[in-house]
């Protein structure tokens, strides 16, 4: 059993599911499948219980969870004692963030680290960005772009980059003005709109919880994962959809959707970068978010 066999077993252990982690993971369903078979053979023990719906982690399960966390942070603790006998830092740094995030912000992030820090390699994986703060837990990356949640984890550092305004679009062509939703819309009138919303996450949370004040039912015609593909969903005309004004500004879809003229009131999306702070003792990383907080305060 090896690091790599680890940290596949705890991106399933959070996700719950074979194709977002073998997604996140870079493997096949199968592979991660074999995977998991293997460690359950060699440990005598089921580590998940599945059927064709749900996976659940056994109390096996959970007890691996937890040794296979220690185990990655006491590796990454003796590769960072190395790393402190040297006189130039090499090594890797994972980053997980959304496609958006990756050209919104990397660049700003990176563009002066990298002439300094040649020999440390960045492993970048990108995806929904509802798994950055677990995958980060989980010590599947070392930092994540990712949105601050309402309770930040007490373990985690977190340092803000921007805050985005969350949006109603719908499609640019089709109703017009007078004829769309808003915020004064009975509830009636919002439950008969077809919905297209994150599957889970901060945003699905406000929207929920706007919902629910309401009193409104909403009428969801399509959950997904990542929010370039509400644009997408919305600017084909299948209904009305909840992002990042970011998001929005950086799709290539942009002047297909528009903006609800008069839309409900939710809490912004305050965007940054996160860690564990237990991560932060290591070499690499400090550099890194170092350079990170020279870029805040210029």
């Amino acid at each position: 059993m090896d690091n790599r066999s680890l940290k596949l077993f705890l991106s399933l252990s959070e996700t719950l599911h074979f194709g977002r982690s073998s997604e996140a993971c870079h493997i096949s369903p199968s592979a991660l499948s074999r995977t998991i078979k293997q460690m359950e053979a060699e440990l005598g023990v089921t580590l998940f219980e599945r059927d064709n719906r749900t996976v659940a982690l056994t109390h096996a399960g959970g007890r691996l969870q937890h040794y296979a966390r220690d185990t990655l942070l006491q590796w990454d603790s003796f590769r960072d004692s190395l790393l402190n006998d040297s006189r130039e830092l090499r090594g890797e740094i994972s980053i997980y963030c959304s496609v958006t995030a990756s050209y919104s912000f990397l660049y700003d992030i990176l563009s002066e680290f990298r002439p300094r820090h040649p020999k440390i390699e960045i492993k970048l994986h990108t995806g929904d960005p509802t798994l950055a703060i677990s995958r980060v837990t989980a010590g599947l990356e070392d930092i994540a772009i990712a949105a601050r949640p309402d309770k930040l984890p007490h373990n985690l550092d977190f340092r803000r980059v921007t805050v985005s305004p969350l949006v109603f679009i719908t499609a640019s062509t089709g109703d017009s003005s007078a004829s769309l939703p808003s915020r004064r819309s009975a509830p009636q009138t919002w439950a008969d709109i077809p919905m297209i919303l994150s599957e889970e996450g901060l945003i699905r949370e406000r929207v929920d919880a706007w919902f629910q004040q309401q009193g409104i039912a909403p009428r969801i015609y399509a959950q997904v994962a990542g929010h370039e593909a509400i644009v997408s969903m919305v600017s084909l005309g299948f209904g009305i959809g909840v992002v990042p004004k970011i998001v929005l500004d950086n799709s290539p879809l942009s002047r297909r959707v528009k903006v609800l003229p008069d839309q409900p009131q939710l809490a912004a999306y305050e965007v940054g970068v996160c860690a564990l702070k237990k991560r932060l003792k290591s070499p690499l990383l400090s550099a890194l978010w170092g350079q990170i907080h020279l870029a805040e305060t210029s």
